[in-house]
């Protein structure tokens, strides 16, 4: 069960990854829709997964991926520089499509609202 000084850690890094991802000039990078849906930090600290989601899809958020991969060391520094840790956890980020699913998500239940108001008129 993480406790509140592990989800506030796994919160901060969230936010300065996110804030980190718009200033990279990665072209695999920079010009996409990325969000960071959620950090996993382990017990003691040292390791994160970061699981980056793309509003294109899935695809996008692979190549995403690699750039980010590609600029770990960066990512790190920062987050330890900004965060004031003493060791800054390995960075592992990870594709993922839950960003993708919940539009799919609301556009099924906007074209199911649609219909059942075209019905009742």
């Amino acid at each position: 069960m993480p406790s509140y000084k592990h989800s506030r850690i796994a919160e901060d890094i969230r936010r300065e990854i996110t804030i980190l991802i718009r200033e990279l000039k990665d072209p695999r990078v920079k010009d996409k829709m990325l969000t960071v849906v959620r950090v996993e930090v382990s017990s003691d600290a040292s390791f994160a997964k970061v699981y980056v989601s793309d509003l294109k899809g899935i695809d996008g958020a692979k190549e995403a991926v690699q750039g980010l991969t590609a600029a770990t060391g960066l990512l790190r520094r920062e987050v330890a520089r900004r965060l004031h840790l003493r060791k800054a956890p390995e960075i592992r980020f990870i594709a993922d499509d839950s960003v993708e699913q919940g539009v799919a998500l609301f556009k099924k239940l906007e074209a199911a609202e649609g219909r059942g108001t075209k019905d009742e008129d």
